[in-house]
């Protein structure tokens, strides 16, 4: 049997999604968690494997098991082993032919950046905070050069591992939310090692006016990453959602988020 399973957590205290220090890494969390309620060894698959400090609000997971359990079984049996800071938040049985990775068709990324001159201590670990004022406007103009498919060589950090740089981003927003948060929203394909924290560190550049509108444009035909602007924090990403196809019947049921 294949089980599904969407994944909430805090990447703070971790080495991303998959670490050599297995004691600091999501997956293993998980698995260890798994294998205690399945009575069995589990290996789990994952729609991205997120970076250090990076969290989720529907990562997706699947697994086989010989088990049958009622799915309130699985998950709070599963997250009666994890820790706080992990949460399985929904599951189901799926087809032998669905994959978490492979079978995703597109997935979404939130960025929060918090702006103002103000640092705030609750929200520390789960936002970057800029002091500086942000143009939103102009940064949300900006990104609108990057929609479609593209070379994305100038937003690719070294020791990235995909065959090619090309990807297609299908949706990007930057918007305001109440007084202090700036939501920068992209959907793609796929994505390149750090490309949305490069794709966001060019944006606060020119949400500083410290370069022009049409930079990005720019540095899609350069294809040089050696030209763009710095790697923003990864406590500010989040992956928001994965989308598969209507014939595997998975929704993303967000929780309210932001």
């Amino acid at each position: 049997m294949k089980l599904v399973c969407g994944v909430e957590y805090d990447g703070s205290k971790y080495y991303g999604w998959e670490s050599h220090i297995k004691k600091y890494s999501i997956k293993s969390k998980l698995e260890y968690s798994i294998s205690k309620i399945a009575n069995e060894d589990i290996t789990i698959f994952c729609a991205g494997r997120t970076d250090s400090g990076v969290h989720a609000i529907n990562q997706v997971i699947h697994f086989e098991t010989k088990v049958f359990r009622e799915i309130h079984s699985w998950i709070f049996g599963i997250n009666s082993f994890l820790p706080k800071d992990i949460s399985i938040i929904w599951a189901k049985y799926v087809s032998h032919k669905f994959h978490a990775r492979y079978s995703a068709i597109s997935r979404s990324y939130r960025y929060i950046i918090y702006n103002s001159d103000i640092r705030s201590s609750i929200l520390r670990n789960n936002v970057n905070h800029v002091f500086c004022n942000l143009d939103v406007n102009r940064m949300n103009i900006s990104s609108q050069s990057l929609i479609g498919e593209h070379d994305f060589s100038s937003f690719r950090a070294s020791g990235c591992q995909s065959f090619t740089p090309w990807r297609e981003i299908k949706n990007i927003k930057v918007y305001k939310y109440k007084k202090f948060f700036i939501i920068i929203d992209i959907t793609a394909n796929s994505f390149l090692y750090h490309m949305v924290r490069n794709i966001v560190g060019c944006l606060i550049e020119i949400g500083r006016f410290k370069k022009k509108k049409s930079w990005l444009s720019d540095l899609l035909k350069l294809r040089n990453r050696s030209l763009s602007g710095p790697t923003v924090q990864s406590k500010g990403l989040y992956l928001l959602s994965v989308k598969y196809s209507k014939k595997f019947n998975i929704k993303n049921n967000n929780f309210f988020f932001l």
